[in-house]
């Protein structure tokens, strides 16, 4: 069983990893938060949110990576990875009391769990910490229509073009990286079996547009990975 590191009273003011919204709050509403949250350490493959469970708190991810998932009529569902600093599941805390997905720490994180009600009241009182939230919350949703075009109308080697090209650039900023996920995973998150995830790479191996070494992974041919991304 998981054992989760708690940190009491953290002074918000002083967090190196605080957002933009939380920026825009005067000391007053900072002290309001810093009363109103706990941070939280969760290690790799630890639940952070459970699809069905009652939603009290507002989540910021202050380091480490995740993944969102939801449970379908069928099977469960990779709907995306994240890595901080960003807010999670905002869309559920304000559209239903309920969380409508799960959330698993990818590897070691830190989380801040804020206070619902305190989060709400910061949102009445603070004009620009609303509008920083509110242009969070679009940025969400358009790249969630984003991927579930991509998804839909790319073949399954420019959607895995794409995952490779979203750790490269966004997760890890870098062309040598450490896949965070299994290939099981990987068919998940672009709609494929494992096999065909398998097969792909390989490919791309022998064309000379990546580099293998267990989950090693270096991008060496980018410009050939961003055709078959754009190709489809």
């Amino acid at each position: 069983m998981s054992k989760y590191s708690i940190n009491m009273n953290q002074d918000c003011r002083l967090c190196p990893f605080v957002s933009t919204a939380i920026e825009k709050l005067s000391d007053c509403q900072m002290q309001q938060l810093t009363d109103n949250h706990i941070v939280v350490s969760f290690k790799k493959g630890d639940p952070i949110i459970k699809q069905g469970t009652y939603s009290t708190n507002v989540i910021f991810l202050r380091s480490g990576l995740v993944k969102v998932h939801i449970t379908g009529p069928y099977s469960e569902q990779i709907v995306k990875i994240s890595k901080a600093p960003q807010y999670l599941g905002l869309p559920t805390t304000f559209g239903d009391a309920v969380n409508q997905y799960s959330i698993t720490a990818l590897d070691n994180c830190e989380l801040c769990f804020i206070d619902n009600t305190t989060f709400r009241q910061l949102l009445k009182e603070s004009e620009h910490f609303s509008y920083q939230i509110i242009q969070s919350l679009c940025r969400y949703e358009i790249e969630s229509f984003r991927r579930c075009a991509n998804r839909t109308q790319k073949l399954t080697r420019g959607n895995l073009a794409d995952v490779l090209l979203d750790f490269a650039n966004n997760i890890f900023q870098s062309d040598v990286f450490t896949i965070p996920i299994s290939q099981v995973e990987i068919g998940n998150l672009i709609d494929t079996s494992r096999e065909s995830v398998s097969r792909m790479l390989s490919e791309f191996e022998k064309d000379g547009i990546i580099r293998m070494t267990g989950k090693q992974m270096e991008i060496i041919n980018k410009k050939s990975l961003e055709l078959i991304s754009q190709n489809g």
